[in-house]
């Protein structure tokens, strides 16, 4: 898994371990790239594959996300892969409007560790997972979950369409909103004024101090943490309920990020795609992948945005395997998976017996979507009914009958307008329900 463009990944730390011969490069703040066109100026994230830094461009005067390879082989590959989808995305979409990240320049980089790979993006913000993070795990205001949906599907569209590029690891984490969620995180809107050579006086260029602070106040927020033991234990943290954040400034346009695992539908390389929680059957069961995966991603996705949780969370157990559960947790949500599906794959067997059923989870607790918005998630029924009819044929179980992202960006619910829950605080269920009604027939009737 490679890392996104400017979040990185969300982790706090590579460690140094890797740091070594065919691993990271190490960067210091001022350390300059490609013949001194890129001057280092502070770490963004990293993966198991790259470190990435927002960096200055000397020649354009401007800010971008510079994501520097491990050295070895197989990395050198894999980046060398990355380019080629990030070209051919750059190459068919020269006004840059298709809400996908965009590959500005690459080139090698000789270092003590050998020889990497670097790409220069242009710079984001922060992930959606982060945007999940900061809103407290409490789920996004409907409106603002459309919004992003629009943008994700565009950039479906465009890759599925038109480049014929499958994602294949589509996740909040490898989705970058716009702009950064705190102003004074973003160099153009903070008024940050370039490094433009390494600060004197400190070999390692900032880089170890920045590190001895973030201990520091890590073992800072630890203490301030016992000391509010029990009002954080009561939901209160600093004197201040825990609620969701208002997310009204925050412009919640994105673009998808991360393209080290994608692939070309007629042009696999890998069986096993996805992140685990947004990893669709048909890659489970190994019975052959299309587009339509980044589809099921992206119900899934849509699905963490609203509620702040995942859909799938699967866990071995006791005779069972994480893959059975997981397909025990679809089941639960989306009915029993249809026979010749369940039998259809190279792994079937390893599940189910020839009947369809499961072989080792044998009590299923069915309850569907619509239900789950409505009982676990505090949905009015009319917002539940709604948003199951727009997530339900996104997760049908026959990868040819999920909706295409183009067919997916027609569907009324994407431009349903709803009041703002704070307007609806205060009055019954009943009538959520009438006002969401009148509301959805004016739009309808508009």
């Amino acid at each position: 898994m490679s890392c996104s463009a400017s979040s990185g990944s969300e982790e706090e730390d590579e460690g140094v371990d890797s740091y070594r011969k065919g691993g990271y490069h190490a960067v210091r703040v001022g350390d300059s790239f490609a013949g001194g066109r890129y001057i280092a100026q502070r770490k963004l994230g990293w993966g198991q594959f790259s470190t990435v830094w927002l960096a200055y461009d000397t020649q354009c005067s401007k800010y971008v996300a510079l994501k520097i390879q491990k050295s070895a082989p197989q990395f050198a590959q894999a980046a060398l892969h990355e380019i080629e989808v990030l070209s051919a995305i750059a190459d068919r979409d020269p006004s840059n409007s298709k809400y996908v990240v965009r590959l500005i320049n690459h080139f090698k980089h000789t270092g003590p560790n050998g020889q990497h790979l670097c790409m220069v993006l242009e710079f984001l913000g922060d992930s959606l997972l982060r945007l999940i993070r900061y809103n407290r795990y409490k789920g996004i205001d409907l409106n603002k979950v459309r919004e992003i949906c629009k943008c994700i599907l565009i950039g479906l569209d465009y890759l599925h369409s038109e480049l014929g590029i499958i994602h294949a690891d589509l996740k909040p984490e490898n989705i970058l909103l716009f702009s950064t969620i705190d102003p004074s995180k973003d160099p153009i809107r903070s008024g940050l004024t370039p490094i433009l050579e390494r600060p004197e006086g400190n070999p390692n260029g900032g880089v170890t101090m920045s590190v001895i602070e973030k201990k520091l106040k890590r073992r800072a927020r630890r203490a301030v943490a016992r000391l509010s033991g029990t009002r954080a234990s009561m939901g209160v943290v600093g004197g201040t309920p825990k609620s969701e954040r208002c997310l009204d400034a925050i412009d919640v346009g994105c673009k998808l990020v991360d393209f080290g695992n994608a692939c070309w539908a007629d042009k696999q390389l890998a069986e096993e795609i996805q992140t685990r929680q947004y990893r669709a059957p048909e890659v489970i069961l190994r019975s052959g992948y299309s587009s339509s995966v980044d589809m099921w991603s992206f119900a899934c996705t849509a699905f963490e945005l609203a509620t702040g949780e995942m859909m799938f969370t699967p866990k071995s157990g006791q005779g069972f395997s994480e893959d059975e559960d997981h397909l025990a947790l679809m089941m639960e949500l989306l009915g029993k998976m249809p026979r010749k599906i369940a039998i259809g794959g190279a792994q079937s067997k390893d599940y189910f017996d020839r009947h369809g059923d499961l072989k080792r989870i044998r009590r299923l607790k069915y309850r569907p979507l619509d239900r789950l918005l409505v009982d676990k998630f505090k949905f009015s029924d009319t917002d539940a009914h709604e948003f199951a009819k727009f997530l339900c044929p996104l997760l049908d179980f026959s990868p040819e009958k999920r909706p295409t992202a183009q067919h997916c960006m027609q569907h009324p619910w994407l431009n349903i307008k709803n009041l703002n829950q704070n307007e609806l605080k205060g009055e019954s269920n009943v009538d959520k329900v009438d006002v969401g009604m009148s509301k959805l027939q004016i739009n309808v009737g508009q």
